[in-house]
This record gives structure tokens, C-alpha cells and sequence, in this order.
């Protein structure tokens, strides 16, 4: 199971890391909807009339999308009629074997911060380089397993 997990999260980078350069892309001002019809020449009456819709509805979609309110279900449906594909992803902001080793490495620092706590009490202290190895083992072994809790605290 454990190497499925990590097979299967390195495919799903490989075909996220294609959406990447989309991140420094800037939303326009008035929406992609308004733009894309824009640079059509399509005004709001005809992208209803292709829609089934009221030139109202079309507004109150354009409105939505600025405001972040308006549905996939509706984002795809107006895709269509404006002869786009409508395109839907999480892209992390760095990878995620990252996103996941960030996390294994505040839990364990923390889990780690109590143990050298209680040892120290106990006169059992490790020195600072015995501390990073079993950070360093502790990290990977939590990467490896994945386990349930690691989002719980």
C-alpha cells in the first residue's frame, strides 16, 4: 500500500505540474466569461440565446464568477457555448511530496519537542545532531506510512 501511495502521488504531480504555469496567470478584471465573449465578438444576448438562457441569467453568471460564487456545473455549461473547454484543478503551490514533508516534519518537530522535553526532565537528553537523525527518521517513516492522523493536529 505504502508504495501505491507514493506511485500514485507521483503520477498525479507529473500531471499537475502541466498546470504550473497557469499560477502566474491573472484572473481578468472583468472574468474569463466576459473575456472570452469579448474577444468573440459575442454579446450577452447571443451567448443566452446559445445557453437557453435569459441575457439576465448571462449577466448574473458574469457576476458570479467575480464574485466566486458560480458553479462548475454552470462554468462547464457556458464553456460549451462559448465553443471552450471549461478545465478544473488543484495546483499545489509547491509539490506534493512537499506539502506532505512539510507537515510529517511540524508533526514530528512537535512530537519530538515533548519526548526531548520528558527526556531532559529524566536526565536522558540527546545532543542536538542524535535529535535531527531521529527528525530526519521519523519524517521519512511518516512519509512512507501516511498515516490517518497527520492532518489532526
Amino acid at each position: 500500500m505504502k508504495m501505491n501511495n507514493k506511485l500514485v502521488r507521483n503520477q498525479l504531480q507529473v500531471t499537475l505540474a502541466k498546470f504550473q504555469p497557469l499560477l502566474s496567470i491573472s484572473i481578468p478584471p472583468r472574468g474569463w466569461i466576459r473575456a472570452v465573449r469579448n474577444a468573440l465578438g459575442m454579446s450577452g444576448r447571443q451567448l443566452a440565446e446559445r445557453m437557453g438562457v435569459t441575457k439576465q441569467r448571462t449577466s448574473f453568471i458574469e457576476k458570479q464568477e467575480i464574485d466566486g460564487s458560480v458553479t462548475l456545473k454552470t462554468l462547464r455549461r457556458t464553456a460549451e457555448a462559448l465553443d471552450c473547454v471549461f478545465v478544473y484543478a488543484l495546483v499545489p503551490r509547491t509539490s506534493l511530496e512537499e506539502i506532505i514533508r512539510s507537515r510529517a516534519r511540524r508533526v514530528m518537530a512537535k512530537r519530538l519537542a515533548r519526548a526531548s522535553h520528558t527526556m531532559k526532565l529524566e536526565n536522558q537528553a540527546l545532543g542536538k545532531a542524535e535529535n535531527r537523525e531521529i527528525l530526519s527518521n521519523m519524517i521519512e517513516e511518516i512519509i512512507d506510512e501516511l498515516p490517518s492522523n497527520l492532518w489532526d493536529e
